[in-house]
């Protein structure tokens, strides 16, 4: 596991990494600021439109709705990974892997279903779990990095196992490496609760989560 990071930071300068980080970053800025716009429109609106208590209204509904985005960037990031992702994987294997035959998995269309569905089960857990980060919230923390434990875990290995196999295949993979699979799950959601390094993530652990493929 620890030479999959190691193997993972020598390639992070790469275009094949640095164009996906900045289409998720732009990606997140953007979706992020409309929904803060939205919710301070909508909280203006039922405050009666203007005045100083509209105006509070709007201000807090932007910054629960940045709240509730950030709580919910695991889900979201899994949901779209399939479609920029594939760029990461590929460079890991043609540096370090050269000798793989093409990659020839599972179609792109059961590939996107997997992560929607992933991202919707983890949206549905991580949303039950924040009245607890309400009331305890280094409880809610800790419940919150389990589910993104075993999401990151199962949804970017199954991801990445997808490109050269089918979706049955790497999940059957994935329950074999469980272990490996999960540790390494574990410390990329420490990761992704860490402002601005969890843009990082869905890159890095693509390139980690590629060569524990390979390699175990």
């Amino acid at each position: 596991m620890l030479n999959a990071f190691l193997l993972s930071l020598r390639q992070m300068h790469e275009p094949a990494f640095l164009a996906p980080l900045a289409k998720g970053l732009l990606g997140a800025v953007l979706v992020f600021a409309v929904l803060a716009g939205l919710a301070a429109l909508g909280t203006g609106w039922l405050a009666g439109g203007s005045g100083w208590l509209a105006t509070l209204a709007a201000t807090a509904g932007g910054l629960l709705t940045l709240g509730l985005a950030y709580w919910l960037f695991i889900p979201a990031m899994l949901a779209i990974a399939g479609i920029f992702l594939d760029p990461v994987s590929a460079a890991v294997e043609r540096r370090f892997y050269p000798g793989l035959p093409p990659a020839q998995g599972a179609g792109l269309g059961a590939q996107a279903r997997f992560n929607v569905l992933l991202g919707a089960r983890i949206a549905g857990l991580s949303l039950l779990a924040l009245p607890v980060a309400l009331l305890a919230p280094l409880l809610g923390a800790v419940l919150l990095w389990a589910i993104s434990t075993v999401a990151l875990g199962h949804g970017l290995f199954e991801g990445v196992a997808q490109r050269r196999m089918s979706v049955p295949e790497a999940r059957a993979l994935r329950r074999r490496r469980q272990g490996s699979v999960l540790g390494l799950g574990a410390v990329l959601a420490a990761l992704s609760l860490v402002p601005v390094v969890n843009l990082l993530v869905p890159v890095f652990g693509t390139a980690a989560m590629t060569h524990l493929l390979h390699r175990s």
